[in-house]
């Protein structure tokens, strides 16, 4: 992992290829970039920035789904900024990792407040860069890096991602007239249930006894109407809201 300017480039081992042979880039050392943008001025500008560098092969699409579609189906890009600030959700990253998994995607943002990072990271983003804050150099260098199959963070989003992984989900449940149905408490286990945690799995997560977890189940089991940790599941994913929870001490 190396540093630069408080950046951290965190590489990951690339797999030989076994029958489908390396991409003409890795050899040359050209960059197939695809810059996806809803503004025109900003997408035009920074194309013609990085088109002025011999290490870059540089084109441009709107930062619509279709139009990505219909440019990956005949041309290949190795690596794809998408405009941040223009972006209504993270619905294009999740699709670009699905269908182009080999595509390293990199948010162009304005800030990396906690929310961004840690939903664009679980998207499928390689990087964040912060446009405005950062010299276009250092672009370049975010270009190449996770083209090598690095990750482009910096130190603050690395500790976003420690303190999400170290977070107690909580799936908050209502019922059809949009009521909250559950305690915060009661929330956390209806979460890891629904993740296919054991009872056992539960309370060592939650720091309570096995004994407890029943108990909680039983009363949720109860409040929601059902009687089984499938149905649990199922009401679940159809009734439930995902949102972080503050951490709760074990006698909560």
């Amino acid at each position: 992992m190396g540093d630069d300017r408080g950046v951290n480039t965190i590489r990951a081992t690339k797999p030989k290829p076994t029958t489908e042979p390396e991409p003409a880039a890795s050899a040359s050392g050209v960059v197939q970039v695809l810059v996806a943008d809803s503004g025109a001025i900003q997408s035009q500008l920074l194309t013609r920035a990085l088109k002025s560098r011999k290490d870059f092969q540089v084109s441009a699409v709107a930062l619509e789904i279709s139009a990505l579609h219909q440019f990956m189906q005949t041309n290949r890009a190795d690596v794809v900024l998408v405009a941040g600030n223009h972006l209504p959700d993270l619905s294009l990253l999740r699709w670009l990792r699905v269908s182009y998994p080999k595509v390293a995607p990199v948010l162009l943002a304005e800030n990396d407040d906690r929310e961004l990072v840690v939903n664009a990271f679980r998207a499928g983003a390689k990087g964040i860069f912060l446009f405005d804050q950062t010299p276009f150099q250092m672009l370049c260098k975010c270009i190449h890096c996770v083209f090598q199959g690095q990750v482009w963070i910096n130190r603050r989003q690395i500790n976003y991602l420690l303190e999400a992984l170290a977070d107690v989900p909580a799936l908050r449940v209502v019922n059809s007239n949009g009521r909250f149905l559950l305690t915060p408490r009661e929330e956390q286990v209806v979460a890891l249930v629904a993740d296919g945690l054991t009872n056992r799995g539960v309370a060592v997560e939650l720091g309570l006894s096995e004994h407890t977890i029943k108990k909680y189940l039983l009363r949720i089991f109860d409040k929601v109407g059902i009687s089984s940790r499938v149905e649990l599941v199922l009401y679940a994913m159809s009734h439930g809201e995902h949102r972080p929870s503050e951490w709760m001490p074990s006698s909560a």
